[in-house]
């Protein structure tokens, strides 16, 4: 039986559900309407390979996986060896409403019929340098991050022990931690306390000097000649300057890609989500699809463009009137100057500040 499968299968096309984790990979193989076969194996490539290799010789190999913690390495090799692969967003994969079962084994079936039937969304793949060069952005994100709960735990340790008397409330500046340093210096507190709070005065002094070199290496990826006309437009911008351009650009990528300003709307997460059915139409809040950083940055350039540019102000009163909410009309400048830096890198011209008519 099993060489009548390979030769019926030589040379037809067959559709992969790959499920991913961290130890095997299960894979769901279709053709012509039907499984032709399932296995499970250990996750290393060179046995994926063999495997199509000798189960499918001459066939058209398409693969579909889930995007996931691996990345997009298996995507690549996949395609330097000949194959199609698809990557698909795990939120979009479509599946039955009365399904009960969640494995692995169910969900390569999933994907495999899924791809067979064209039934999917692909998850952009960025290339590899593309990939590397973002992770600087990320990095700088996530060290940002550290700094802000290395400062939260000083504050709660001074809250704790009884040595906030006299400090301002509120936000704190870098300054004001340096205050409180010295300031701790010359009060009378135990060794065992006053080490704890060095321990985390240090910590936080190499996050910064991290953030530092961070922030260098960004601005070298801006001068680099892959980059540099993208920076420099959405430079042009009002309340966009070099930091939030660079990585705005190795977050987007390519928005060439976007056919139309909604698809890049929906790719940002600044599209209304929609419950309506039959007569009964109801929107409810931004669907944050997608990474929230790019989404935050925007929001954060918009305070200051509705200052610069009168028609992003007039949108924030036309909304603040609407609704009465200054978080939905910011949301709203925010999705506008996002649809015209779409714009920009288009039409590779720089920012024009718009009249009110």
């Amino acid at each position: 039986m099993s060489k009548q499968r390979d030769y019926i299968l030589r040379g037809e096309k067959v559709s992969v559900g790959l499920e991913d984790s961290k130890k095997t990979w299960n894979l769901c193989c279709r053709s012509g309407g039907m499984v032709v076969h399932e296995t499970t194996m250990p996750a290393r490539y060179e046995m994926l390979r063999s495997y199509f290799n000798n189960k499918f010789p001459e066939c058209e190999i398409e693969v579909m996986y889930e995007a996931g913690f691996r990345g997009f390495e298996l995507h690549d090799q996949l395609e330097a060896d000949g194959w199609e692969c698809i990557v698909t967003p795990p939120h979009t994969v479509t599946e039955e409403k009365c399904q009960r079962k969640k494995n692995d084994r169910t969900d390569c079936r999933r994907l495999a019929k899924n791809l067979e039937n064209r039934d999917y969304h692909i998850c952009f793949v960025p290339d590899k340098e593309l990939r590397e060069d973002r992770q600087i952005s990320r990095t700088y994100g996530q060290v940002q991050a550290d700094i802000k709960r290395v400062r939260n735990r000083i504050r709660r340790m001074l809250e704790f022990h009884g040595l906030d008397n006299g400090l301002p409330a509120g936000r704190w500046g870098q300054a004001m931690y340096d205050r409180v340093r010295k300031q701790l210096a010359e009060r009378e507190i135990s060794d065992s306390l006053r080490f704890s709070f060095e321990v985390m005065f240090r910590e936080l002094e190499q996050l910064r000097q991290l953030r530092k070199e961070l922030l260098q290496q960004l601005t070298r990826l801006a001068r680099r000649e892959r980059y540099k006309e993208s920076v420099e437009l959405l430079k042009s911008a009002p309340g966009i300057g070099m930091l939030t351009a660079i990585r705005l650009v190795l977050e987007w990528g390519d928005v060439s890609r976007f056919k139309r300003k909604e698809e890049f709307a929906s790719f940002l997460g600044l599209v209304p989500s929609d419950y309506s059915s039959g007569e009964q139409q109801r929107q409810g809040h931004i669907t944050k699809q997608g990474s929230r950083g790019p989404r935050s940055w925007l929001v954060e350039c918009s305070w200051v463009a509705i200052r610069f540019d009168p028609v992003l102000l007039e949108k924030f009163r036309r909304v603040l009137r609407s609704c009465g909410s200054k978080k939905k009309a910011i949301v709203a400048v925010a999705r506008k100057l996002a649809m015209r830096l779409r714009r920009l890198l288009l039409g590779r011209e720089p920012y024009v500040v718009g009249v009110v008519e």
